[in-house]
């Protein structure tokens, strides 16, 4: 069989790949960000302010950087037992007393990041 006389730039892997990025990062990265703050729950904010969307070859990354508590938000809790961590009891405004434990029920899940990935987008 006779090789055809076609050759392809070495430089188009490179060309693409700078397509690509600047794909996630101009188009997809906003649009994906855009929608997890609009879906966010939102009692402070916070947790919607922190949200970012950065692009490492080829990769897309879309979260929290700063927001301790972003991945109970989407995923929600399980039951759990609160124990102080620096006194030997927890108080809070508006409690009868000092407690030395808590049990908390869990937290139900509340996606934002997921529905926003799930969109229906186009090209």
């Amino acid at each position: 069989m006779a090789r055809s006389g076609m050759r392809i730039d070495p430089s188009a892997r490179a060309h693409v790949d700078a397509a690509i990025n600047d794909w996630l990062e101009h188009a997809i990265g906003p649009a994906i960000l855009g929608d997890a703050r609009n879906f966010v729950p939102k009692r402070s904010g916070r947790l919607a302010d922190s949200l970012r969307a950065e692009v490492h070859d080829k990769v897309l990354r879309v979260g929290s950087l700063d927001c301790n508590y972003a991945t109970d938000v989407e995923m929600g809790t399980a039951p759990h037992v609160i124990l102080p961590r620096n006194k030997k009891a927890l108080h809070w405004p508006g409690a009868d007393h000092p407690v030395a434990r808590v049990n908390h029920p869990g937290t139900h899940a509340q996606p934002y990041l997921r529905p926003a990935l799930f969109q229906r987008r186009t090209a």
